[in-house]
């Protein structure tokens, strides 16, 4: 078992390495566009959203290369793309080049999201996996809060501070690469490409309780019944609905918009700029506790259960924010609303999702499953966020938090009528229930 979580982490670290390379830029955020003198739309599209485009190019091919060249050549190829984004980022002398380098790391983000989890999904025993794959998220909102607090210290070193504050990711992904040359090839992936002895040797380290040989037999009976399918046909349209709707509920809540503009929300509510400061940081501790509960419940009580708790807390506080905008209350109300949407994120949609989406599809359509699902969700946070400005002026901030409240009570139907759990299940037998002939 400690081999399996060791290369369980290791892999999970590329989320710690997505979440860095996200926030990382918030502290140079000012001072790049006061150095190249850009417009507001040049340095809001090009210099800081260039990254997110890269996510999302990567989200949406991201399978190609997982499927093709494996779990773990993916895995360190995103390592290689996080080192060159933060160093091409550090030396950069001009806009465009800093931009390229950004694309380059958002690359690997949206890779990550499906690689990361496929990658432990498959080497998890069925009564770990939850908890296992979940360290992913874990592991990108430890990453945000390092990032915060790595700019907060480079801050003020000397006028091109900005550098080492993006020089410095290039770190923990060296020492990521490093790692993930001594993590063995996923074994589903393996038998996949027909290499059934490899496949049985890391077999009987990650089922050392189980027949080897018995499992890595039930994976060929899998591939040899389909071996030429894609996910859009119409026997996997029910995992293809269920992706869709966890990653389309995940950014319906608001999340990324919130995130984004946290101080911004602090400010519609009235508060002064340093309490805004301050609940942003309290956002980050409150996010990574309520991640670690999420994390050491989902194979306890299940992703059905942790979706329940998340669907009904965020109908709650998106609610009561909603009304606290429209009724003018002051004060703290808010804050304290949205640490408790905050909370609800992280132990239901935040701890669920890359677990959930690595699960329902069968092994040898896993990664064009999850980068379906990925795509679904990078899409939407680069529009939801986008359109805030813009709404918070013409609707208001209540309304435009009254229609996260209502997808939220689409969510709760959701997780009640439609959702299956899969909490203690083999893959194989996941994909035999799951799969419509």
């Amino acid at each position: 078992m400690n081999k399996i979580v060791l290369w369980s982490i290791t892999a999970a670290l590329a989320g710690f390495l997505f979440g860095f390379d996200v926030v990382v830029i918030s502290g140079a955020d000012k001072k790049l566009q006061a150095l190249w003198h850009s417009s507001d739309a040049f340095h809001g599209a090009v210099v800081m959203g260039m990254a997110l485009w890269g996510t999302v190019i990567g989200a949406i091919f991201g399978g190609i290369p997982t499927n093709r060249f494996g779990r773990k050549i993916t895995l360190l190829s995103i390592g290689i793309l996080y080192a060159l984004s933060a160093i091409g980022t550090a030396f950069s002398n001009d806009p465009y080049v800093f931009a390229f380098f950004r694309f380059v790391g958002g690359l690997g983000v949206g890779a990550s999201t499906i690689a990361a989890p496929a990658y432990i999904s498959e080497i998890a025993p069925a009564k770990d996996r939850g908890r296992l794959v979940s360290m992913y998220q874990f592991n990108i909102v430890f990453g945000i809060l390092i990032a915060f607090l790595s700019n907060y210290l480079l801050s003020g070193i000397g006028d091109n501070d900005w550098r080492w504050m993006l020089g410095v990711q290039s770190i923990p992904a060296i020492i990521y690469t490093l790692l993930v040359l001594i993590v063995p090839e996923s074994p589903r992936w393996l038998v996949s490409k027909g290499r059934i002895a490899e496949a049985q040797k890391v077999m009987k380290i990650v089922s050392a309780d189980q027949d080897s040989e018995s499992l890595v037999s039930q994976m060929e009976n899998e591939q040899a019944d389909s071996p030429d399918d894609n996910i859009f046909m119409k026997k996997y349209r029910f995992p293809l609905i269920l992706a869709f709707l966890v990653a389309f509920f995940n950014q319906m809540s608001g999340i990324n918009a919130f995130l984004y503009y946290a101080p911004r929300i602090f400010g519609e509510a009235g508060l002064g700029e340093k309490t805004a400061l301050l609940s942003s940081i309290g956002i980050g501790i409150v996010n990574m506790v309520f991640t670690l509960v999420g994390v050491n419940l989902i194979d306890k009580v299940g992703r059905r259960t942790l979706m329940y708790i998340g669907s009904i807390g965020y109908i709650v506080s998106l609610g009561l924010v909603s009304m606290a905008f429209y009724f003018q209350w002051s004060g703290l109300a808010i804050p304290i609303f949205l640490f408790l949407f905050i909370a609800s994120h992280a132990i239901g949609q935040g701890t669920v999702i890359w677990v959930f989406i690595s699960e329902i599809f069968p092994n040898h359509l896993r990664a064009s499953g999850q980068a379906f699902g990925s795509s679904t969700h990078w899409v939407l946070a680069a529009i939801i966020p986008s359109l805030i400005p813009t709404l918070f002026s013409t609707i208001g901030a209540g309304t435009v938090f009254f229609i996260f409240t209502v997808a939220m009570v689409f969510q709760l139907l959701f997780v009640i009528f439609m959702m299956p759990e899969t909490k203690g299940i083999s893959l194989e037998k996941l994909s035999k229930t799951l799969t419509k002939e």
